[in-house]
């Protein structure tokens, strides 16, 4: 199970990112771009995923992941229950959301770096 304090850490260790809190929500940025987001009550996160690509995310696992927001529907994004994500899917998906969001050759440079992937919290 993924934990609040791990995807925290980890999305603020990725190179642009930084922590905002918007009416009560932690979300997290790339320039003004937001990446990731928490609830209000932080058991589920919103993340940067392809539209054309979310509906087959959520078949594949109901339990798991929602569409988002009937007003975010028009963005890049889908959302998940934290406590349902494997801590390595979920730095999987952080890392995605964050490349959707910065230059493509930092994306490169944190690939050289991190070749077998992100690994676990």
């Amino acid at each position: 199970m993924a934990e609040l304090e791990d995807v925290r850490g980890f999305a603020l260790s990725l190179e642009r990112a930084y922590e905002v809190f918007v009416r009560g929500r932690r979300k997290f940025r790339v320039g003004s771009i937001v990446f990731l987001a928490f609830s209000e009550d932080e058991e589920v996160i919103g993340f940067g995923f392809p539209k054309e690509e979310r509906e087959g995310l959520v078949a594949s696992d109901p339990e798991t992941f929602l569409m988002p927001p009937e007003s975010d529907l028009r963005f890049n994004w889908v959302c998940a229950r934290l406590d349902r994500l494997d801590p390595v899917e979920a730095r999987e998906l952080v890392v995605e959301a964050w490349r959707m969001c910065v230059p493509t050759f930092l994306g490169r440079a944190w690939d050289e770096a991190h070749p077998d992937g992100p690994g676990p919290f």
